[in-house]
């Protein structure tokens, strides 16, 4: 994700929802963004990415969009994308499960991503191999957005597929490699 997130950063306005740590919104800045607003439901989160100090960054407590103004030039947004597993512990599944099915959590997101993306924005989502497709690829073809594919080098471990998407009206899914649960695919739409 990182590698994208350099990619499509410089001289962009930047959001980076469920920022975590700020690892994207950091990498953002040293591409060359002209602001980053870092977003995260979590105070822990929030208030390590604040310690930070970095010039054109503000950090803000915000559920998704909730608290965002305005158009942004790039999205970046990893998600709790894991279906529900009743065994994980309450605490670690703020971070990983995106809903029953773990999709739900990515479908509101992009339920309300054109309100917030620029014309020609790009957005860059992370999604699991785990986390199921038809209802996601669906709402994307319902929003007319544009996919197209390209493999990222990832661990042996990952389960996740990262999928970039733009504000492009054009035929979506031009897929030119297939997810496996050790591989990432980045997609524009």
């Amino acid at each position: 994700l990182s590698e994208q997130v350099k990619k499509y950063s410089k001289n962009k306005k930047v959001l980076d929802i469920g920022t975590g740590s700020g690892l994207q919104a950091e990498t953002a800045i040293e591409a060359g963004a002209k602001s980053v607003l870092a977003a995260d439901i979590d105070e822990e989160s929030i208030n390590f990415t604040k310690q930070k100090k970095l010039k054109k960054l503000k950090v803000i407590k915000s559920s998704l969009f909730q608290k965002v103004k305005g158009k942004i030039d790039l999205i970046i947004f990893n998600p709790p994308y894991l279906p529900l597993d009743k065994r994980e512990d309450k605490e670690s599944r703020k971070a990983t499960t995106g809903g029953k099915n773990g999709d739900e959590i990515i479908l509101k997101f992009l339920n309300d991503l054109l309100n917030h993306l620029n014309k020609g924005g790009v957005s860059l989502l992370l999604v699991s191999s785990l986390t199921p497709k038809n209802r996601i690829l669906s709402l994307l073809k319902k929003l007319n957005l544009k996919n197209k594919s390209a493999m990222i080098e990832t661990t042996p471990a990952s389960t996740t597929t990262t999928v970039a998407t733009s504000m492009s009206r054009l035929p979506m899914w031009e897929s030119s490699c297939a997810s496996t649960p050790s591989s990432s695919v980045l997609s524009s739409f």
